[in-house]
């Protein structure tokens, strides 16, 4: 295992942990942590995988150990996709990795699958309670043909109301600062800071309500893989599983049974899933 810190394009480091060893040449799968978290939601996943893939972690910017920018426009999700580029490029510089992200990370993750990240550096994406903003502006949009359809879009609006309470000014910090935030949100197995609680508000802010407003969603030519854990109180299966949809040509969906929390509480549900998946595909 070794730690490292990658320059970003606009001269923050980042903190990145490779745990794999020198010369490895196994695959390479890339964790992309979401929010409030910081690259510690990962650890309980290394353990079970670390043998058989080179994992490679880091912490977004504006939390764990990575430097924070210093206005809202540092964390749109174009320059988080040039992060990851970065964070690419400085560990395996000549052949293409795996990625995975939860939540947030897996969020802007699709953005980079989708043309922000040049696509011969991606093998695979697995997204774990991540919908992309821009495909699930357009899912909002599209008429839901069936009752079922139109009650679904109605159950994803009221699960996503947190988001809206995002870009209230004060009341979020404030709210996290008391611990009501802590108490409602769950996720208690990642070890958080405060600044990963304070810091992360401001993707949202910064991302969430233009890209729903105004989706642009793109094609997806890289393989992906979406996980659906049963009891996701904040990502229904119906945008997990229809939003990305028109877009990615190669696409399995798996279903595990677990809370929005699932990769950190029960590895084990997730482990097999991300390891085929990525040894299936080179």
């Amino acid at each position: 295992m070794s730690s490292l810190y990658v320059e970003t394009t606009d001269g923050l480091r980042l903190a990145v942990t490779d745990f794999g060893s020198p010369g490895d040449t196994r695959p390479t799968l890339v964790c992309v942590h979401g929010y409030p978290d910081n690259s510690s939601n990962w650890l309980p996943l290394v353990r079970i995988l670390g043998g058989e893939l080179r994992i490679v972690t880091y912490d977004v910017r504006g939390h764990g150990s990575s430097q924070a920018p210093a206005t809202r426009e540092g964390y749109l999700i174009e320059q988080l996709n040039a992060d990851l580029e970065a964070v690419i490029d400085a560990v395996s510089p000549s052949a293409p990795v795996h990625l995975l992200g939860h939540d947030w990370g897996s969020t802007q993750t699709w953005e980079a699958v989708a043309g922000n990240v040049p696509s011969e550096r991606i093998a695979s994406f697995t997204s774990i309670s991540g919908p992309s903003l821009d495909q699930t502006g357009a899912w909002l949009r599209t008429p839901g043909r069936t009752a079922r359809g139109v009650l679904a879009r109605l159950k994803q609006g009221a699960e996503s109301t947190y988001i809206g309470f995002f870009q209230t000014p004060l009341l979020p910090e404030l709210a996290w600062r008391s611990g009501i935030l802590d108490r409602i949100v769950g996720g208690s197995a990642v070890d958080r800071t405060r600044a990963d609680r304070i810091n992360g508000l401001e993707l949202y802010r910064a991302n969430a309500i233009a890209r729903m407003v105004h989706p642009r969603p793109g094609p997806v030519d890289v393989p992906v893989q979406v996980i659906v854990p049963s009891r996701d109180a904040y990502v229904s299966r119906a945008l997990a599983t229809e939003a990305p949809g028109p877009y990615v040509a190669d696409l399995t969906v798996r279903e595990v049974d677990g809370s929005h929390w699932v990769a950190a509480e029960h590895p084990e549900r997730i482990a097999p899933l991300v390891r085929d998946f990525v040894l299936s595909r080179g």
